[in-house]
């Protein structure tokens, strides 16, 4: 049984080093980060390889949704790589059933970023997640991660 990638690229009307802030700096992070209807209250940010972020997102019930993401390569402005895990809001690993989540929903999700720095000044970003089970899962963090990006897209205008 094969497992399936989620990849989802967009350009921003704004220059790669924005780009690549928004998501490394906590600050910027808390502005978008969460799907349509979520906030980010906690976003303690330790980019850098072998570092590890806890990010959270706040539900429009107000019920938060710990990960952490931990790096692999860190090349700014070019490339990054993590690997997101459920977690509390301590930061411990959790897994996605205990969460009550469906039972094939991975206990880690690696990710790789990479930003492309465009003539006009634009930058094209590409994110890829890997090892999900089924397509409909790769569907479900698709919709999630494009209405991340569109909240992105906003932020940096």
């Amino acid at each position: 049984m094969g497992t399936h990638d989620m990849v989802l690229t967009r350009v921003f009307e704004a220059p790669v080093e924005a780009v690549w802030t928004a998501w490394t700096d906590s600050e910027q992070l808390m502005r978008w980060w969460g799907p349509t209807g979520f906030t980010c209250p906690v976003a303690r940010m330790d980019v850098r390889q072998g570092g590890t972020s806890l990010v959270a997102m706040r539900s429009p019930d107000g019920q938060d949704h710990y990960n952490t993401w931990t790096y692999g390569s860190v090349e700014p402005t070019r490339r990054l790589e993590f690997v997101q895990r459920f977690a509390d809001h301590d930061g411990n690993q959790l897994e996605p059933a205990d969460l009550g989540l469906p039972p094939d929903i991975p206990d880690e999700v690696p990710h790789v970023l990479t930003f492309s720095a465009q003539d006009d000044g634009r930058t094209e970003l590409t994110v890829r997640e890997s090892g999900y089970p089924s397509e409909q899962i790769v569907e479900v963090s698709r919709t999630g991660m494009a209405q991340c990006l569109d909240k992105l897209a906003a932020s940096l205008r």
